[in-house]
This record gives structure tokens, C-alpha cells and sequence, in this order.
């Protein structure tokens, strides 16, 4: 059935505003993306801030987001939105909804708590443009009452053409898309149904209206000067080869940054994927694939699938400190003028890193050496500062002779439990980062220090900024190979 080409209003999607012509701009990266350092100013004004825009930030600044969307307007194959679950890490699941009135309580509670918290994001747990009156709601009560907090969203893109205006008006300076596919013969694999204007399509004929829809907002987007990653969710045998295509035809139309995602496939989370076995992508195809596309466009790497009520830096959640039943009893401590100078201070320590790190380049002679990956814990700030048993994550560096390179980030079973550690968990680390050469921690404990020798990872225990213990490490392995 071919789908009809007139824009009926859809009952699931709540009040659809017309579709009307974006005002034309630049985002500064329509056919070719350029690199930070030859960003124009305005531009590293608009992600400096951006924990997810910028990897920089992210060590420095935090985000949210708020639950106010249930609604979705398409099926995903590696989606189970779940409601009252305090233990998934993993995108469409929450603790609880809230309204958009609850929701900007809760934005001003947390931006008085978590003055480096800078982004609000609308991401779910359905698609908050399948919800447009409780998205937007929520975003003038924000920024009435917040205008320093970015404000941005994540859709599917299927509706985004009929609001990209409202988006403008909001001053929703970033947007992300998730596309997963241009060819919608693969589109079959990933989406079973799409429901649009009032009727429920499947087969071709729904990934053909997604991804048209996908293009012509990503496209508007573009026209809008308004930011836009999109995210893309790697799919080992259905999509993996093809989103080189994709990286292609995003960047033609003025994507900022792509982020290609692994899996996330687990038969206990519900999903189709995870019931019928499909697998994820290893580590090492992931990264094939993101340096694979880098040469195009500029890459996202340090995402970390964040629920739809995450609090906190990437890769920290603290949004069960803050559940309903907290957040609404506590006062807002709201301070633009507190939050601007914890945000100077921050600066501040973003500089003297910059300058560490220009020291480090400049002692650099640029030689043909061998790569090597190192694993790091921090707990932000650019910094090797966390203990290895405290890491629920580490960092990926790879390092060479000319410079050490975040390359991405593995998630690990904490090690240390109640004080002691956990073997099982120990085994399980030491498997993830079986390919790194050296594991830089502030402090590790002598057990697990001995396994990891017998593994072939070296323990490295420092302090300071992440390139150069990365950079140090990698001069004295040199001298033992």
C-alpha cells in the first residue's frame, strides 16, 4: 500500500501544528564538518557547555533529563520502554513520569544542587515530539524560569518537519535524531510499525515514510541554524556496513556530529532483539566503524546511552537522589548569579588543562610508533582521579608516540563491593579491557593489581591530567618492547 501523501492530524500525536517554512541559517558544518579548533567562535559558544555536543564538556558539565513523554509513535526493534524501573541503564526507561509542571520543579531543585548542570533534555521514555503539548509545556516553564540551561530534545525525526518552527521559537538550540538506516529495505529489519497522521503502516511502506520524514527534518533543521547529532544504533548483520551510508547522508544535510551507538541486547530488557538473540557489537567493531566514518564527519564517542531520566555527568546517574517523592519536597535554590561562578571556576580549570595539554603537544615529536589502548578511571575533570575499585566505567585512550586520543568508553561491574572485592567481577573487568596495554587509576589494590599483571595489563596509580599519565605510560612501555 503506497501511504497517502496528505497531512491528516494524528490522534497520537497531540495538536500538530502546520508545516511551515524554517528560517535559512548555517550551523557552521553543512557539507563538510569542520574540527573544534577551526570553529568559528559562536559556534564553540553554542557546545562549550554541552556535555554531549562537546567531549570536552562532558568531563566538566552535567545534563538531565526529564520524564514527561510516553508516548511513541513508532516501534524499534531494540526498544522496551519500561515505567518504575530504578535498575536499567539504558535509553526509554524511567523511575517515574512526571507532568511538565513537576518536571521544571525538579530542573530548578537540581540546578540549584548541580550548578554545573547546564543541559536539559527531553528524550523520552516515547518520543517527546509524539507528545509536543507536554514537551513544550515544559520547556517555557524552563526557560522562563532557567533561561541559562540549555534546552534540547532527541526524537525519531518522524514528526520533526511539522516542528521545527516551535522548536525555533523555544530557542531549542540542539536536537538529536536517531537514524538508523537510509535504504528502507533495511529500515524492515529495525522498525516493525511507524503510526502516522491516524494510521498504523508496516513493511516498506512504514520505513519508507520514517526515513523520508527523517531527511526532511534533519534537513529543516539545517535551514533553522539549529545544532543537530544524530545517533545511530549499531546492529551487527542488519545495519553496521550500511551506516557508512548513512554517515554520508546526514552529513550532505548539515548533521553536526554522529553517534554511532552499539546494541544494547539482552533477552531480560524485553526488546525484540534481545528475545530473538540478536547480538551487539563488540568494542573493537565499534570502533572500527567510528573511525571508519570519522574522515566524513566529526564523531561522537563518549555517549553513554543515557536513561530517560538520567541526572548528572555522563556516566554517573543520580537520579534516584532525586525521585518524586524527594524532589518535590525540596526547596528551589535556583542562583544564576551561584551557578555563573562555579561555571568561571570551571573555565578556569578547563584552561590550565588546555595549557597542560599544549605543553604536552608541543613536547611531542611527531614519529611513526606503534598504537597502543589504555584503560582510565576518572571521575571527571580531565583527570585520572578515581580508584579502580570505585570505576563503574573506564575510559578508552589510544596512545601513541604523537598524542594519547579518547577513543571510547567500556562499562565494567564495580569491584568493589561493601569494601571487598569481587572476583567474579574482577574476571569480568579484566576480560573488558583485555586489549588495553595499562589500566591509570588513582589508587588500586594489590590483589587486583597482580591479576592484571598475570593478564598482561600494567596497573599505572596517578594524579593528573589524563594525556599525560596516558603519554608518560606510554614512553616507558616503549623501552620494554
Amino acid at each position: 500500500m503506497t501511504p497517502p501523501t496528505a497531512l491528516i492530524p494524528d490522534p497520537i500525536v497531540e495538536n500538530a501544528a502546520p508545516v511551515a517554512k524554517a528560517k535559512s541559517g548555517s550551523c557552521g558544518c553543512s557539507s563538510s564538518t569542520p574540527a573544534i579548533n577551526e570553529m568559528d567562535e559562536r559556534l564553540r559558544t553554542r557546545i562549550e557547555k554541552h556535555p554531549c555536543y562537546s567531549e570536552e564538556a562532558h568531563h566538566h558539565y552535567a545534563r538531565m533529563h526529564v520524564a514527561v513523554a510516553p508516548a511513541c509513535n513508532i516501534q524499534c526493534n531494540y526498544c522496551n520502554r519500561k515505567y518504575d524501573c530504578a535498575n536499567e541503564s539504558r535509553p526509554g526507561v524511567v523511575s517515574e513520569l512526571l507532568t511538565p509542571e513537576e518536571a521544571a520543579h525538579k530542573v530548578l531543585v537540581i540546578a540549584g544542587k548541580i550548578p554545573q548542570m547546564t543541559v536539559l533534555g527531553i528524550a523520552g521514555p516515547g518520543d517527546p515530539l509524539a507528545n509536543p503539548e507536554k514537551t513544550f509545556r515544559t520547556f517555557e516553564l524552563i526557560a522562563d524560569k532557567a533561561p541559562d540551561i540549555k534546552l534540547c530534545l532527541s526524537t525519531n525525526g518522524l514528526m520533526l518537519p511539522d516542528y521545527v518552527d516551535r522548536i525555533k521559537q523555544l530557542n531549542v538550540d540542539h536536537v538529536t535524531i536517531t537514524i538508523n538506516m537510509v535504504d528502507p529495505e533495511i529500515g524492515t529489519k529495525i522498525y516493525p510499525w511507524v503510526h502516522y497522521r491516524r494510521k498504523r503502516y508496516k513493511g516498506l511502506d512504514a520505513a519508507r515514510i520514517l526515513h523520508e520524514r527523517q531527511m526532511e527534518g534533519l534537513q529543516a533543521l539545517q535551514e533553522a541554524d539549529i545544532l543537530c547529532k544524530v545517533n545511530s544504533v549499531m546492529i551487527p548483520g542488519i545495519n553496521d556496513d550500511h551506516l557508512v551510508e548513512v554517515n554520508k547522508a546526514i552529513r550532505a544535510r548539515g548533521a553536526f556530529l554522529h553517534n554511532i551507538m552499539p546494541l544494547i541486547s539482552a533477552p531480560e530488557h524485553g526488546t525484540h532483539f534481545g528475545l530473538t538473540g540478536q547480538r551487539g557489537p563488540t568494542p573493537k567493531e565499534l570502533k572500527s566503524l567510528q573511525d571508519q566514518c570519522a574522515g566524513n564527519m566529526k564523531m561522537m564517542r563518549h555517549c553513554r546511552q543515557c536513561r530517560a531520566d538520567a541526572v548528572g555527568l555522563l556516566g554517573e546517574d543520580r537520579s534516584q537522589e532525586f525521585t518524586k517523592e524527594k524532589f518535590m519536597e525540596m526547596p528551589v535554590e535556583y542562583s544564576l548569579e551561584k551557578r555563573q561562578e562555579v561555571h568561571a571556576s570551571i573555565e578556569q580549570a578547563k584552561e590550565a588543562l588546555k595549557q597542560t595539554k599544549a605543553k604536552i603537544a608541543l613536547a611531542a615529536k611527531p614519529v611513526d610508533s606503534p598504537k597502543i589502548l589504555v584503560a582510565v578511571a576518572t571521575k571527571g575533570g580531565g583527570l585520572v582521579n578515581q580508584h579502580f575499585g570505585h570505576a563503574k566505567e573506564f575510559m578508552i585512550y589510544e596512545v601513541d608516540a604523537n598524542e594519547a586520543r579518547f577513543v571510547g568508553h567500556r562499562k565494567i561491574d564495580h569491584y568493589c563491593q561493601g569494601g571487598y572485592g569481587e572476583e567474579a567481577s574482577l574476571d569480568g573487568i579484566i576480560q573488558t579491557i583485555a586489549d588495553c596495554k595499562a589500566v591509570l587509576v588513582s589508587k588500586i589494590g594489590h590483589c587486583p593489581q597482580e591479576e592484571l599483571q598475570k593478564a598482561g595489563i600494567r596497573s599505572v596509580e596517578a594524579y593528573d591530567v589524563i594525556e599525560k599519565v596516558a603519554r608518560d605510560f606510554y614512553d616507558e612501555y616503549l623501552k620494554t618492547v
